[in-house]
Order: C-alpha cells, then structure tokens, then sequence
C-alpha cells in the first residue's frame, strides 16, 4: 500500500475532513499549519464505463429546473438508519439495490432503510469497500421502488450545475444546490484516498450516501465528505464519481474482489522546496521497487500529470487498475527522470 502525509489547509486554521453521516466522528484533524501523520492507501478501483452517454432526461429549459431535478431523483432517495447514526442512500435498481457510502454502515450487517414515502423497510448490508468509501444495501423489490438513473459516461464540467439530496441531521429528502467546484479532487477515505467532485453544493452529516444530482436528474456521485472547521457546511463538499461508485458495487453484488492498483511507496508532502510526494519507504519487490524508484525521490508527474502531493499521488494511482503501465516523472538529486511502472494488485 502506499502512505501519505495530508498537509493543513489554511495557514494555522483548524480544518477537518468530515464523514458526513449524522452520528459518525470527524475524520483526518488537519490544524496549525503542520502535516499531520495519516496513512493513505495509493489504491482503489475506479474504471471507468465506455458506453454511450445516455440521453438526458431533462433539458433544463424549464423555469425551476432544481425543482424538476427533485422531483425525478426524489422518489429514489432514502434515509439509511443504523444503531450508530443515519446517513442517505439512493436506490439504483429495480430489484431493491442502494449505493451508499462505506462509513454510513460500518460495523453493521443490517439496517433500516426508510423510503422517499416513508415507509420503512428492512436492508441488507451486501457488501462495502473503505478505499472507495462505497457500499451496496439490499431491499425486497415492490412495485412501488423508483430507482435513480446513473450518469455513467455523462462528461462533467467544473462549474455545471448540480443538486444534493439526502437527510442532513435526519431531516429527510433535503434537497441542496450547488455546481460542481473542481473535478478529480484528490480526497480521503476510511481506507485511502479518490479523486472525487468537489462541489458547493452544502452537504451535511445525515448526508454520506445520498446522491449528487446533474440538471439532466441524473446522479454524477455519491456525497461522501466535506472539509470543514466547523463540522457543518462551508460549501466545500466531495461525492464520489458515479463511474467509481457503479463499479465498485458491481463487483461487490457480484461477490467478487474489489481489486485495487498498487505502487508501493510511503510518502509525504516536502516541507521546502519543489512540490511533490516525496518517498520515504519503498516496498521490496513492490512495483515502485520493481522501477527503480527510491528512498528520497520526488514524485512530480503521473502519466504526465502534475503531482503536488501524497495525496495526489495515491489518487492517481487509485484511478488506474492492475496491471496498467504508467510513466512517473521523479526529481532524483539535481536530474529529473522518467520511470515505467507496471502496478499491481493489492488482491496478489
């Protein structure tokens, strides 16, 4: 696996990165302007889906479009009740299948799954994946189950608009607006770290499940954290892309090994100089060694993209799939040099 150092944001100003399912404990503290150790997993699955983007389902001409995305996602937002706390779901198909987040249900094998009509059901926890902070929840089909349809192969732009459905502090089928503030937002989660949708949109604990909504009413992702000093909403949320989240429940429906890329490497942020991940541990034998890379190295690029940082660097390589080949752009003393690196499987 690989590790990392996630440095504070805002000089000497107390900031936290927050699961926001009502009754889950904040995540990573980042305060006083120092690094603060935590161990970040450079892996997670997240292939991407080559069909045909879907035609949309609305077109957004209408006078109140956030109005006509809540009333097409709505019916398929539900409030995910545990012993622990409650967080938001979204019902995906018709046989009674929810994606959530992860934390959402942690430690539990079954839950209560209220509907957008009220009704409360009996779930089943099918399975769950930490690096991706992803979960799949089963409930009997009726006839009257809505599901949500996924925006796998829409392209997302920054600055689009996009809606927030869920039950933040259990005040149900809550619906929030935003757009979407950055894409490939290098963000943590229980068990390492995905490029995720950065939006405004506010988001708050109750939250974590519940899905991020285009104009079109299709879900772009699954809303899974927000930074913040405060433990509420300051506008800077993160939902997990619904490409990510459909393939890791694939899998997990199937009974299958989530399997995750892997380098290799413990990192950092440096604290002077260029920025970068720099390396402090390499695994023997691991893809990263395999390469060449060292003790010491700078990590700057990842198949030509720009590395600021640990956490970029554990991204990048959580967006890929075993056995891909990547080229990594290293500051090695006073020369910069280009490594192959075919990643691995954290499953081998």
């Amino acid at each position: 696996a690989g590790g990392g150092t996630f440095d504070s944001v805002g000089s000497g100003l107390l900031a936290a990165v927050v699961l926001v399912a009502a009754g889950v404990a904040v995540g990573q503290a980042l305060d006083d302007g120092d690094s603060a150790d935590a161990t970040g997993s450079a892996a997670a699955a997240s292939s991407q889906s080559e069909a045909d983007p879907p035609a949309p389902l609305l077109d957004g001409s209408g006078a109140e479009p956030i109005v006509e995305v809540a009333s097409v996602v709505g019916p398929s937002v539900v409030q995910i009740e545990t012993g622990d706390g409650l967080g938001s779901g979204v019902i995906y198909d018709a046989e009674g299948l929810i994606l959530t987040a992860a934390h959402v249900v942690t430690g539990a094998s079954e839950v209560d799954v209220r509907l957008a009509d009220g009704t409360l059901v009996d779930g089943e926890v099918v399975g769950t994946h930490d690096a991706t902070d992803v979960a799949v929840i089963s409930i009997d089909a009726t006839d009257g189950l809505v599901p949500a349809t996924l925006a796998v192969g829409v392209e997302l732009q920054v600055g689009q608009q996009v809606v927030a459905l869920g039950s933040p502090f259990g005040l149900d089928q809550t619906v929030t607006a935003g757009i979407v503030s950055a894409i490939d937002r290098p963000s943590q989660t229980p068990g390492g770290v995905v490029d995720m949708i950065q939006t405004d949109a506010p988001i708050n604990p109750g939250n974590s499940g519940g899905p991020l909504a285009n104009a079109e009413g299709r879900v772009i992702g699954v809303n899974s954290s927000i930074f913040s000093r405060s433990g509420g909403s300051e506008g800077l949320g993160f939902a997990i892309p619904i490409e990510t989240a459909k393939s890791v429940a694939d899998r997990l429906v199937a009974g299958e090994a989530v399997e995750q890329a892997w380098l290799g490497v413990q990192g950092e942020n440096p604290t002077a100089g260029r920025a970068g991940a720099l390396i402090a541990d390499v695994v023997d034998g691991s893809p990263a060694d395999e390469a060449g890379l060292e003790q010491g190295d700078l990590v700057v690029g990842f198949d030509g993209d720009e590395i600021q940082g640990m956490n970029e660097l554990a991204a990048a390589v959580g967006g890929r799939a075993p056995g891909d080949d990547i080229t990594l752009t290293v500051v090695r003393g006073d020369s910069e040099i280009e490594l192959a690196v075919t990643l691995a499987s954290t499953e081998q």
